[in-house]
């Protein structure tokens, strides 16, 4: 192989490029490298990259648990979790498309020199998915909200 050391398959045009790495090892910058501390071989931020005999596994750090393939922080007893704790990546995504829209909308008002007509319209469409996306998180946002969370 013109590629890593402990590369299984090389490709590119120059046959320089890894596709994949032999077991124990993991890719990273084209590089086939043993888990380490440094390497961050797991693709969880709150993951420990952990040697085992010719392969490596990915567990949860100290304080964080899987759930749903992800590793997550665990609640301490009597520590209160925000609404923002609760969040899952769906949820984030729809937030940033909204956040998005608004700026998009703010911008659609510049272009329109103030036009309000356009943007109540617009703002209309950003308000109708906002509500569609919030009825079904009601009952937990109530509730965090009730108990001052």
């Amino acid at each position: 192989n013109s590629c890593s050391e402990h590369c299984r398959a090389c490709g590119g045009p120059e046959r320089d490029q890894c596709l994949q790495c032999q077991p124990g090892f993991t890719l990273h910058d084209n590089e086939c490298v043993e888990c380490s501390e440094e390497v961050l071989a797991c693709s969880d931020i709150n993951a420990l990259c952990v040697n085992t005999e010719g392969s490596f596994q990915c567990q949860c750090a100290p304080g964080f648990t899987r759930r749903d393939s992800v590793c997550v922080r665990i609640q301490q007893p009597g520590e209160e979790r925000s609404l923002l704790d609760e969040l899952q990546e769906e949820e984030v995504e729809v937030l940033k498309q909204m956040f998005f829209g608004v700026v998009l909308c703010a911008l659609a008002t510049l272009a329109a020199k103030g036009d309000m007509v356009f943007t109540s319209i617009f703002m209309g469409a950003v308000a109708a998915v906002a509500g569609y996306w919030l009825s079904d998180k009601t009952d937990r946002m109530l509730g965090s909200f009730m108990k001052g969370r």
